[in-house]
């Protein structure tokens, strides 16, 4: 068995645990596919912490889809919405924020969450037809397994040169003997644009020495798995998995909700909620609750993200 082989096999198998030890959790809504525990995990605390309902149910079913940056929150915010409102389903899918974009524009769902706008991924034509919620402010952290030792920020210049393949050892940059193992999302990615627009000013990654995983969830689990790798993840699942990984700073400033909001971390950018033209009913109504007071004030800050205003 290959390598490659191996790891997924462990993936795979940690998932599987997952799945059973959570098995008895609320139906109301749904996190996405493959490797987003941690999503699960994060949301399902908040969920758990009695989160206010909506002033009003509106009773039917929605979907959405798309950045798996943005999932902790929206699935906490969908079982804090349906717990109130019985006759209410949210099913919350991940996928990306390219897939979200591209589902609610078909019309296959009817929310579609993206770190990025949809100008940026959408042709002209396309991104008009779409309504812009722009719902909280979230960052990004630079992760590395755990067995990389003695690094604790990167320049700006660093992780360029990690991330574009002209620095390939660790002990290039301070920390071990050790070769560097990247973990990309795919290019519909948010989390991936943003990393790239922040971080690299539009430098494109040295894929050809990297792993790819599609969702935050799934590169957490990978870059706790895999030696000498690294990766790029929200706060709200480092938060859930500190014990697995290990985060590292940004131009000497660690990143936190703190230093987010006093500009001084600079990998950081709104999370949108998007429907297709002006929405009504259940959407409408839970796009409402996403900016109330138990979503803004209570919600956000306790998953590690910070209010939209």
């Amino acid at each position: 068995m290959t390598s490659s082989a191996k790891r997924l096999g462990a993936l795979a198998l940690a998932a599987t645990a997952f799945v059973a030890a959570c098995g008895g959790g609320t139906a109301a809504t749904s996190p996405s596919a493959a490797g987003s525990s941690a999503a699960a995990g994060a949301s399902t605390g908040a969920a758990a912490s009695g989160v206010a309902g909506p002033s009003a149910c509106v009773d039917g079913s929605i979907t959405t889809s798309g950045s798996t940056a943005l999932q902790p929150l929206v699935d906490a915010a969908g079982k804090a919405y349906t717990a109130a409102c019985p006759k209410s389903t949210i099913s919350v899918q991940g996928g990306g924020s390219g897939t979200g974009l591209t589902q609610v524009l078909q019309g296959a769902v009817q929310i579609g969450e993206s770190d990025v706008t949809a100008e940026s991924k959408l042709k002209p034509d396309e991104a008009s037809q779409l309504v812009d919620h722009v719902i909280v402010r979230q960052g990004w952290v630079m992760v590395v397994n755990n067995d990389v030792t003695g690094v604790t920020s990167l320049t700006t210049q660093q992780a360029t040169g990690i991330w574009t393949g002209t620095i390939t050892n660790w002990k290039a940059v301070g920390g071990p003997d050790q070769a560097i193992v990247l973990i990309l999302r795919p290019a519909s990615s948010g989390t991936r644009a943003t990393f790239k627009s922040v971080v690299l000013k539009g430098a494109n990654e040295a894929s050809g020495q990297a792993l790819t995983e599609d969702s935050n969830g799934a590169v957490t689990t990978a870059v706790g798995t895999t030696p000498g790798s690294t990766s790029v993840i929200g706060f709200a699942y480092y938060q859930a998995n500190k014990d697995k990984v290990t985060a590292v700073g940004l131009d000497g400033v660690q990143g936190s909700v703190a230093t987010m909001l006093d500009g001084t971390y600079k990998l950081q950018a709104f999370g949108h909620m998007y429907s297709k033209g002006q929405p009504d009913g259940l959407t409408k109504s839970f796009l409402d609750y996403m900016m109330s007071d138990p979503i803004q004030k209570t919600l956000i800050p306790s998953l590690f993200y910070a209010p939209a205003q």
